[in-house]
């Protein structure tokens, strides 16, 4: 456990470290970039998935919107997961 956990004095606070990561995603002939910030809970809503991955844009916005993310064990999985969910429609934001 890290120490950065101990500010943490109330689980209610959902303390939490950000993690940044940019992405590209190849569309045609466009690139977009999605910045994904990964959530590592002190105390997690789920002790099981401690990670909440989730991209600062939203996919498939003409149909139904959704905004990509993912929980995980590990800040990988998390991180995994919501990649993949920034693949899985389409951007067609812009």
């Amino acid at each position: 456990m890290s120490d950065w956990t101990f500010a943490q004095r109330d689980p209610e606070d959902h303390l939490a470290r950000l993690h940044y990561f940019s992405l590209i995603r190849k569309q045609g002939d466009r690139e977009i970039e999605f910045l994904i910030t990964v959530k590592e809970y002190a105390s997690p809503p789920d002790p099981a998935l401690p990670f909440y991955a989730f991209a600062d844009k939203q996919t498939n916005q003409k149909t139904v919107a959704y905004t990509p993310n993912g929980w995980g064990k590990t800040l990988l999985e998390a991180l995994s997961r919501c990649r993949d969910a920034v693949m899985r429609f389409p951007y067609e934001g812009e």
